[in-house]
């Protein structure tokens, strides 16, 4: 058989296309692996067509896939109504068999040690794909052995949400593994203990590159003010140093945000020296409800202060309308994003 693994997003390598390739690999069958949605000029006719897509933005490339090569099997979190599973689709039991022979260039291992998660955010697919926080692996399990590195991206959504004893034997399994772990999927700083905060410290937390030291967290909403800033002194109180703390920062879901809210979560996060990094949800470009914001900001989309925020213009620029002015005059803002020679 011709099998096509459609990459439609992400930057990581994906698990599931990687299951799918181990279990067609096995078979003997020939699998072309792609990040395009179109159809090459010279590719043949495919047995099976599958994609995987996590983004809701990236809806418009399945649709185009799915026009490209009608019948192909997309799944991914982009479709909240969707619960199928590469389980479901091959008819096999739940196994885990993972063939990073497509992504050549990826050296880490990667999967997860817990899935599902204790919360019910509204915004978030985790709790309805998923379920209730269990155990599924062990590191030892992720890890691809030698002659890998021990760099392990583990995914994920909530690492404490496991038993006790699980997540504690986790720890010691990194440190006495000696093994380098980002957690980018970021840790729920509104749910950390004392004992918690100082398992964190006890392990070598770092960035996707696997060179600095970096813990992912998440401020989603301005109400969450109080119990953030407990988390984030409880890190502070174990030595993790601000700059290595990177914030999601969910912008555009609430209805009552305003530029005023946004600003105030940005610049209370700037005074601890945190690292914000906006996560846009829907429309990167539509316009944010403005509601009684006193700092009207007319004409502005999220993509643009997603750009000033990533590259940290706001430490020399305090303005976000000033700097979308300037650079749009200067035209170093394009389609919402700034060029990288900035």
């Amino acid at each position: 058989m011709k099998i096509r693994l459609t990459h439609i997003d992400g930057k990581l390598p994906n698990l599931a296309l990687m299951k799918l390739a181990a279990w067609h690999l096995s078979r003997q069958d020939e699998i072309h692996f792609t990040r395009r949605v179109d159809r090459d000029l010279l590719e043949p006719k495919y047995d099976r067509v599958y994609g995987s897509a996590i983004f809701s933005q990236s809806i418009p490339k399945v649709e185009r896939l799915k026009q490209e090569f009608p019948g192909a099997i997309v799944g991914g979190t982009h479709n909240l109504a969707d619960n199928t599973t590469v389980e479901d689709v091959l008819g096999i039991a739940p196994a885990e068999m993972h063939d990073y022979s497509i992504y050549p260039g990826f050296d880490a291992s990667l999967g997860f040690t817990q899935r599902g998660c204790r919360l019910k955010c509204g915004f978030c697919v985790v709790p309805k794909k998923e379920g209730k926080a269990r155990s599924v692996n062990t590191i030892n399990d992720i890890w691809r052995g030698e002659p890998y590195p021990k760099h392990v991206h583990l995914l994920d959504n909530d690492f404490f949400g496991q038993p006790r004893e699980q997540w504690e034997a986790r720890i010691d399994e990194i440190k006495r593994g000696g093994f380098k772990v980002c957690l980018n999927q970021g840790i729920n700083v509104r749910m950390l203990n004392e004992e918690s905060a100082k398992a964190l410290a006890s392990i070598p937390l770092t960035d996707d590159t696997f060179k600095s030291k970096r813990i992912y967290t998440a401020w989603d909403n301005i109400g969450d003010e109080k119990v953030f800033f407990r988390g984030i002194d409880l890190l502070l109180k174990h030595g993790f140093v601000p700059t290595t703390i990177f914030v999601y920062m969910l912008i555009g879901y609430d209805r009552r945000e305003t530029w005023d809210r946004v600003l105030y979560r940005l610049f209370k996060m700037d005074e601890y020296d945190l690292r914000p990094y906006p996560m846009i949800y829907g429309d990167r470009h539509a316009h944010l409800p403005l509601g009684n914001c006193s700092q009207r900001v007319e004409k502005k989309t999220l993509g643009d202060f997603q750009t000033w925020v990533i590259h940290r213009a706001y430490r020399t620029n305090r303005s976000f309308e000033a700097f979308r002015r300037n650079a749009r005059r200067e035209g170093k803002l394009v389609g919402g994003q700034m060029e990288l020679s900035l």
